[in-house]
């Protein structure tokens, strides 16, 4: 049996590249589109077997390939999922693993060196296998060491400050620092633990949560 994919990647040219290695490789591709809110909005119509996603996409280049996987396994359970990237999104991608129901690979343009790899990554996938690149999976094993564990005494007063439900000023009047040192404080603590600016996460509660998990 032919297996059908279809293939979400903004790069025209990597688009139209990834259609020809697929039909090379044995594969149908029954739709190939330039973002993932297309892809999301004719894939009830396809059923296809697998489909492959990058990361990043338009609107905001951030992690949109990531979150359409999640949105695409929660319709289609058995549609196999590869996720072909230049970036590791450790948080999304820990979330679209830590499910365990398989069917999930998540390779680096970069280190594909062969389109048997490729064909091969597409079949474990769609017999219900996991294929991960190990740059991928160091990335996952190392964002499941303590995160607290990166901030200085400084980020972790002003973080417990943050659990406490404090404000800025209340933290730099609690601290004798200015506002702007406190600020500088949450910058970097949000980058240590790893919280982009999604546009829908709140990353003040995220990084409180953080620190009572600890």
């Amino acid at each position: 049996m032919t297996i059908r994919l279809v293939l979400a990647e903004d790069s025209t040219l990597l688009r139209e590249g990834l259609v020809r290695l697929f039909d090379e490789a044995g594969f149908e591709t029954a739709g190939a589109f330039g973002d993932a809110d297309a892809l999301l909005a004719a894939v009830d119509g396809i059923a296809p077997d697998v489909a492959v996603l990058d990361v990043r996409m338009p609107p905001t280049f951030r992690d949109e390939g990531v979150r359409a996987a999640l949105e695409l396994r929660r319709r289609h359970p058995r549609t196999g999922v590869l996720l072909l990237s230049q970036y590791v999104e450790g948080t999304y991608a820990n979330e679209l693993l830590s499910s365990g129901e398989g069917g999930m690979g998540y390779l680096l343009k970069d280190r594909v060196s062969s389109l048997e790899e490729l064909r091969d990554a597409v079949e474990r996938v769609h017999a219900g296998g996991t294929v991960l690149d190990p740059q991928v999976v160091r990335e996952l094993l190392a964002r499941r060491t303590d995160p607290l564990a990166k901030l200085t005494p400084r980020e972790r007063e002003v973080l417990q400050l943050m659990a406490e439900g404090r404000t800025n000023a209340g933290i730099a009047g609690q601290l004798f620092i200015g506002i702007g040192a406190v600020e500088k404080n949450v910058t970097a603590i949000f980058q240590k633990l790893g919280l982009e600016d999604s546009g829908t996460d709140h990353r003040r509660v995220l990084a409180v949560l953080a620190w009572m998990q600890r």
